[in-house]
């Protein structure tokens, strides 16, 4: 226990400097923007939704159906809102649970000694699982290995009570269910199962390869073949269930998301396929350089069979082939140790063959003398005590090595990345409890003290590196500026632009624009920057330039509705309204089908249509103006703010004279957002023209109260006095809003109008002539002057 407890305590204090995190990455649309995570959403839609909020049958969703996750970050989400600190504790905390469970396991195949200490802090400590704790997203990962874990522990348990005692079944039970659980955290958590297989028969049966046809064929161990069949038939049907509730349909990725999956050619996939798994293990070997992501031309496609890169997948694979052979190779004894009797006391060339607990507690505690074991002499010792070979945790450990990753291989279907460091929590199990073992063979094979003493330390001494490497790493974690930073010598193009949009968010204009440009230097078809630089274009008044950036976003990606939306509201306001009306028109018509995020551009399309209602309007179109505001409400997402889009409806059937629809949308409006300044002014005028004034005049001062500092507030309650001859304070208001709106020209102008009609001339002329500087070619202005 003690193993345990010291284990998940490292693994809790390497991870404590990430509680002051924020949400990086991924975290903003899985949590920040998530609709399935609001308490108004009805929380069985976290059943029928993707980890991002997209229906799963969508076309667009990425089908990672993961709701105990998503169901999780909602508990949070209920507890503390979006403050990212009880988020990351959950993740830690997790952390430490996987890491004494992990422990735990290694106990049963190591025995209570050293050996499982370095296993379990080594767990603990590696870098790699950075991402899948320090990024909230990883919890995913993190949560699945938890229940993977459990449902291992659970069939071990009924391999050990199998046939002697009527409880087996229900270890078996919780095998399934835990399996279950793991896979509706992630959908890797299903590989458990085979690795259940793996360890009932190579590890507790102890068959070699060349034993397990005939066990069938003579129909011996019918308990093991019953299970391992019961197990297939679990998998199976957890696979069926999910392939049908995902729409029996694969994800589709863009081509920048896994680039050699997008490939013509079959040399260049087959090459980087095969090498993936090779960068994969080096990650895992030597955790030097991370990246928050992976994706584009982080790892370039090998497109040749000269690419010296190819060297490192032959000795990957040879590697792999040797280890799966020295640990289902024949065993070198006289007798059989297949769980069913012990050998005849003869050690194995390895010196490891069915060692037991006590000789490796004699290995352990006491490394610094040889024991009975490594000097060749071997106690006769129970069934029930003996530990596996290490032939058998080798075969063990290369299925949790290998299972797990499988389905990242793209071997059965393309998958949305190039390589995702969280995936290999899981498989990084299998990693540490293969270098422990290794480790472990070495230091009972040397004869030398000074030999042994150098194995122990120098397995220790990777653990302290581990360690501080993961206390660093952490540190690129604590928000998206350093992450994204951090990022940039593996993956330039994705972390140039995302470091954009952090230094566009703290108002660094010049900054930012040189991050776009960088990003669109190492890849210049990225739509998302090329839109990204068009807007902070646009919202710096550099039209021209900011058209021509929309004009290639579109281009790359025909589908980008907001490219569309703001090249659309451009051309409105430099009064090119038929080119305007084209464009939101063309916008209004892209299907959502296929896309990332179809939340997003249902929101663009809305947008547009609303926008398009509003040009409609301005030309006092305001049947058409209805008709689309109509096609906008069809259209718009949960997440889309309508409050503007209502008042609008009510703007235009105020000037069809229809004030009973206009009074309906007007309040509609307000409900939606009860601190709408532009529904309490236009719902002030529609009330005050029916004749309700001191309702009126509550709304026009409510508009104030919500924003004293916005002179157009002033101005509609200055036109409301006006109407009821109350000059003076007419007169106050009008000075009031042309202060606060002084760079305004209607705001200005429509001051010195009601000034003059207070037969306050020599103020009124004060804001004509303002108002001539505003606009001199301003007609009205230079009539009245003149008059």
């Amino acid at each position: 226990m003690i193993a345990e407890l010291v284990s998940s305590a490292l693994g809790l204090a390497l991870y404590l400097n990430t509680l002051s995190a924020d949400f990086c990455y991924d975290d903003s649309r899985a949590i920040k923007t998530n609709q399935d995570l609001l308490p108004e959403t009805p929380w069985t839609h976290i059943f029928y939704n993707d980890f991002w909020g997209t229906l799963l049958t969508h076309s667009g969703s990425h089908k990672s159906y993961r709701p105990l996750c998503t169901l999780s970050f909602r508990l949070n989400h209920a507890i503390g809102g979006l403050n990212p600190w009880s988020y990351h504790l959950v993740n830690v905390l997790l952390h430490a649970a996987v890491t004494g469970l992990f422990t735990s396991f290694s106990k049963i195949l190591l025995g209570d000694g050293y050996w499982t200490f370095m296993a379990g802090l080594m767990f603990a400590s590696h870098p790699i699982h950075t991402e899948a704790v320090a990024g909230i997203v990883g919890r995913a990962d993190v949560g699945a290995s938890l229940f993977f874990l459990l449902s291992l522990l659970c069939y071990m348990k009924h391999c050990s009570t199998r046939g002697a005692s009527a409880r087996t079944w229900g270890w078996f039970l919780g095998t399934g269910l835990c399996a279950g659980c793991s896979m509706l955290w992630k959908e890797q958590g299903v590989t458990v199962l085979a690795v259940s297989a793996v360890y009932d028969v190579f590890v507790f049966h102890r068959l070699k390869m060349k034993q397990i046809l005939p066990t069938i064929y003579k129909r011996k161990n019918l308990s093991l073949f019953l299970s391992i069949s019961l197990l297939t038939f679990w998998g199976t049907s957890l696979l069926g269930a999910r392939l049908y509730w995902m729409g029996n349909k694969p994800p589709s990725f863009s081509n920048s998301d896994n680039p050699a999956a997008d490939s013509d050619s079959l040399l260049a996939r087959t090459l980087t396929f095969f090498y993936l798994p090779t960068k994969n293990l080096w990650l895992l070997l030597c955790p030097d350089t991370l990246s928050f992501d992976w994706s584009m031309d982080a790892v370039p496609l090998l497109k040749t069979i000269c690419d010296w890169r190819n060297l490192h997948t032959v000795a990957f694979y040879t590697g792999l082939l040797l280890l799966a052979y020295y640990g289902l190779k024949s065993p070198s004894v006289e007798g059989e140790c297949n769980g069913k009797f012990v050998t005849n006391g003869k050690q194995n060339a390895n010196g490891h063959s069915c060692h037991s607990e006590v000789e490796y507690r004699n290995s352990e505690i006491k490394p610094s003398f040889p024991s009975k074991v490594e000097n060749g002499i071997k106690n006769n010792v129970s069934e029930r005590t003996r530990l596996p070979s290490t032939e058998n945790i080798v075969v063990l450990s290369l299925s949790l090595l290998i299972i797990p990753f499988v389905p990242a291989t793209n071997l059965f279907f393309y998958v949305g990345f190039v390589i995702a460091e969280r995936v290999l929590y899981i498989p990084s199990m299998g990693f540490c409890l293969l270098i422990t073992v290794g480790a472990r063979a070495l230091y009972v094979k040397v004869q030398k003290r000074f030999l042994k003493s150098l194995i122990f330390y120098a397995t220790a001494t990777l653990i302290v590196f581990y360690g501080l490497k993961t206390a660093i790493r952490n540190g690129d974690w604590q928000n998206e500026e350093m992450l994204y930073r951090s990022g940039i010598k593996v993956n330039p193009a994705k972390a140039w632009g995302n470091l954009g949009n952090v230094l566009k968010s703290q108002s660094k204009i010049s900054e930012a624009e040189s991050a776009y440009r960088n990003a669109l230097y190492y890849r210049s078809n990225m739509a998302d920057m090329l839109y990204n630089l068009g807007l902070l274009l646009q919202e710096n008044s550099r039209f021209a330039e900011a058209l021509h950036y929309y004009k290639l976003a579109i281009g790359s990606r025909p589908t980008l509705a907001s490219a569309y939306l703001n090249t659309g509201i451009i051309l409105m306001n430099q009064g090119k309204t038929e080119e305007a009306r084209r464009t939101f028109l063309k916008c209004s018509e892209i299907p959502d089908e296929n896309l990332k995020d179809p939340h997003a551009h249902k929101s663009s399309v809305t947008s547009c249509l609303y926008n398009l209602g509003k040009l409609y309007h301005e030309q006092g179109h305001y049947e058409d103006a209805l008709s689309v505001y109509k096609e906008a409400i069809q259209k718009m997402p949960r997440q889309f703010a309508p409050q503007s889009l209502y008042n609008m409806m009510g703007e235009a059937y105020m000037r069809l004279s229809k004030l009973p629809e206009a009074e309906h949308w007007y309040m509609e409006s307000l409900r939606s957002k009860t601190d709408h300044i532009p529904a309490h002014l236009t719902y002030g005028k529609l009330l005050a023209l029916t004749g309700r004034k001191s309702e009126a005049e509550k709304f026009f001062l409510k508009a104030i109260e919500l924003d004293p500092t916005k002179g157009n507030c002033y101005m509609h309650y200055g036109q409301f006095l006006l109407e009821e001859a109350r000059l003076i304070e007419a007169a106050e208001m009008a000075k009031k809003a042309a202060e606060l709106d002084s760079t305004e020209f209607d705001v200005v102008f429509n001051a010195a109008h009601m000034l003059r009609q207070a037969s306050l001339n020599e103020a009124a002329e004060k804001y004509y002539d303002l108002a001539a500087k505003l606009r001199p070619n301003g007609w009205s202005s230079a009539r009245l002057l003149a008059g």
